[in-house]
């Protein structure tokens, strides 16, 4: 029986941060394996991290991306939103242990969710998901699953009590 780390928030944080950077990493793996498989008309055009990137620029700083910024822009809108949320995962698991459940599957349920089918529509950034096939959603919610479980593993990983070796 393992026994828990003593809750630690900034700790939890930490690693879910670092869980979350893997995680995109891991996510963007499974998506490239199911993009070479079929590939479409709306996989050549700018995904919502890119579009999201942009909106910012031109808002925020009236600049217009060029194609080699939104190559960049793109993978770290979607690296630092994938680590911010695991962030917050990682410290709520600390007070709320349940939330470690199903392997961090039911995270990446939730960040699927909220992000694709809600939030990321809702913003313009993509077409709603009634509007995609059954197979692209599959790989997305796919790929969210994953996301999850690497987090929760890595985060894992990181809050494993250290045995620490001495001449006590």
């Amino acid at each position: 029986m393992r026994i828990d780390p003593k809750p630690n928030p900034l700790r939890g944080l930490l690693a879910g941060a670092v869980g979350g950077l893997i995680a995109c990493f891991a996510m963007n793996q499974f998506h490239s394996f199911f993009q070479k498989v079929e590939l479409s008309a709306e996989d050549k055009q700018e995904d919502s991290t890119v579009k999201t990137a942009s909106a910012v620029s031109q808002k925020i700083f009236h600049h217009e991306l060029t194609p080699q910024q939104k190559k960049i822009a793109g993978p770290a809108v979607h690296y630092g939103f994938g680590a911010s949320i695991a962030t917050f995962y990682g410290a709520a698991v600390e007070v709320l242990p349940v939330l470690r459940t199903g392997l961090g599957m039911p995270f990446g349920t939730v960040v699927w969710l909220g992000a694709h089918v809600i939030t990321v529509p809702a913003l313009g950034l993509s077409k709603p998901v009634t509007r995609s096939t059954p197979r692209r959603e599959a790989v997305e919610f796919g790929a969210h699953l994953v996301y999850g479980a690497v987090v929760e593993v890595v985060r894992r990983l990181l809050r494993m009590p250290r045995h620490r070796s001495g001449g006590e």
